[in-house]
């Protein structure tokens, strides 16, 4: 009799305090966008160590997007790297807050690996929102002077060796898809811990190349490589990057129209670039207060000088416009979608 009353008060205990958390939750959820912020600490979730381009815009980001968030909350940024940003890009799908207090900088191409390798990426980008884009990314195969080739046009013959950080980024990707597609002699090195360790590895003669996002290379090398001491070979994009405007695209490198359009399809993610993300289920009010907080941001002039100081290219996308893009990646033909898988394994 006394267990049976013991168990029914810890029943009740139970399900009024379920009740109460379900009442915060609730409450948490009904605030306005600046009594939700105020006094509190936003979180900026990386997929990658710092010393890349994507910590390089997240720190920017956690230094000048406080002042146009309403309640201005205090913001800080976690890196939770492995896999390429897979790691961090299922968890924060799966378990991050979705009340707006943890926002996300991931790889451009979360929507490909949704696609084209679905046992790794447990996600659904469709379910996500893009908050804004620092700028497109271009990605540029950079190789280190003295490398057996430094041309696109003698990859074809020559081995060259590249460092990759795992095989669902695309460091490895993109340069398997031009081993398979164009038929270059490329041998890929993975399990460099982030793009910042490949590159040691490139100055340290123990690779040929690596493939990583321009707005890094401009960031940390731009004068290596205007030495001559690195040489931009070929990039990936829908349309070349200005300042490596005698780098040919993926694409121009082969002569089969649906190999072109398979580089094509793996290369849109370019046009998102380093972008802010938020998770599933964010309140439509928090949303439209952090895409209007990362517009005001980006057209700041304070900001842009010190993206300019700093050597980070600035050339934003709305969020919105992003949202479109992704949706054109999801649905791309099933044909296209097949040879990319293939071309990247």
């Amino acid at each position: 009799m006394i267990a049976s009353i013991a168990r029914d008060t810890l029943r009740a205990g139970a399900i009024a305090a379920l009740g109460l958390c379900a009442a915060g939750a609730a409450s948490a959820q009904a605030q306005a966008p600046a009594d939700f912020w105020k006094g509190g600490t936003m979180r900026i979730m990386l997929g990658h160590p710092p010393g890349g381009s994507y910590d390089f815009y997240a720190r920017l980001a956690a230094e000048y997007m406080k002042a146009h968030i309403p309640g201005q909350p205090n913001i800080i940024v976690e890196n939770r790297p492995g896999g390429g940003g897979v790691v961090a890009t299922a968890f924060f799908y799966a378990q991050a807050p979705r009340d707006g207090s943890t926002i996300a900088l991931f790889p451009e191409t979360i929507a490909h690996t949704q696609l084209l390798e679905p046992a790794v990426g447990k996600w659904k980008v469709q379910e996500m929102h893009y908050i804004g884009s620092f700028a497109p990314v271009n990605t540029a195969f950079v190789f280190r002077k003295g490398a057996p080739a430094t041309q696109a046009k003698d990859l074809v013959n020559v081995k060259t060796v590249g460092g990759c950080t795992g095989k669902n980024s695309q460091s490895y990707q993109y340069p398997a898809m031009l081993k398979e597609l164009a038929g270059f002699k490329f041998d890929i090195v993975c399990g460099y811990k982030g793009s910042a360790d490949s590159v040691l590895a490139l100055e340290r003669g123990e690779v040929d190349f690596v493939s990583s996002a321009w707005n890094s290379w401009r960031a940390t090398h731009k004068d290596t490589i205007a030495r001559g001491d690195m040489i931009v070979a070929i990039q990936a994009g829908l349309r070349r990057n200005a300042e490596m405007k005698d780098a040919p695209l993926m694409q121009e490198l082969v002569s089969d129209p649906q190999a072109k359009k398979v580089i094509e399809f793996a290369s849109a993610g370019a046009a998102i670039g380093r972008a802010l993300i938020a998770p599933p289920a964010v309140p439509q009010d928090r949303l439209a207060a952090l895409r209007a907080a990362f517009d005001k941001m980006a057209a700041d002039p304070v900001f842009r000088a010190e993206a300019e100081r700093r050597n980070l290219e600035i050339d934003p996308t709305p969020g919105v416009e992003l949202q479109k893009i992704a949706a054109d990646i999801l649905n791309a033909p099933q044909t296209i979608i097949e040879r990319a898988s293939k071309a990247m394994e």
